[in-house]
């Protein structure tokens, strides 16, 4: 009778200790790109948002319980013209007075090999929001100063037509000026949150 009244005691302590939490890193913005090309005629033309921001809860033992949130100032668009930034900030393009955020937020976390994982979320663009699948790859961390900091990279491609930004101009040739495929890179840098510190005893 001891030994159950023991095993119980024991269960009820171990179901009272919460599991660990994944852990909480923040983008940092300085070592981090978010960039993509789009065609242009015959080439691509490639372009940058310079303000973003987001959170990644990551546990590589349990991807399931892993999420992020990514956001990014529309206003903060650079394709070293600036001509072509503001005419992109225009209703033509984003619209970024009426849409200054571009966003996602991750509903589901899948491992598919090592250091590789689909990232399901809600990504809206253009005040438009679509579920998609992000192919993430987890590059590792390492220990700077006393900072312990993580990589992370995603390359996929949207149709921007899906969005609402159909702006376009045809050719006398045939065709279009701009293409509708647009290739997006993320490139992060993310800083691991430090422990708490433990709360004096009184």
């Amino acid at each position: 009778m001891k030994k159950l009244l023991a095993a119980a005691a024991l269960s009820l302590l171990v179901a009272g200790i919460p599991a660990l939490a994944a852990d909480t890193y923040s983008i940092d913005k300085a070592h981090s790109e978010v960039s993509f090309r789009i065609r242009h005629l015959l080439t691509k033309v490639p372009g940058r948002f310079d303000d973003f921001s987001g959170t990644i809860q990551f546990d590589p033992a349990k991807p399931a319980t892993s999420s992020v949130e990514f956001t990014i100032k529309a206003t903060s668009i650079d394709t070293g013209n600036e001509n072509r930034d503001k005419h992109l900030r225009t209703a033509d393009f984003f619209d970024v007075e009426k849409f200054p955020e571009i966003s996602f937020k991750s509903t589901a976390v899948k491992e598919v090999s090592k250091n590789r994982y689909q990232v399901t979320g809600a990504f809206t663009l253009h005040g438009v929001t679509k579920t998609i699948i992000l192919p993430v790859e987890y590059l590792g961390e390492a220990k700077m100063g006393e900072n312990v900091k993580a990589g992370f990279s995603a390359e996929t491609t949207i149709n921007r037509k899906d969005y609402g930004i159909v702006w376009n101009n045809p050719l006398e040739s045939g065709g279009t000026v701009l293409g509708e495929e647009v290739e997006i890179a993320i490139n992060i840098e993310a800083n691991k949150a430090k422990p708490a510190e433990a709360k004096p005893s009184k």
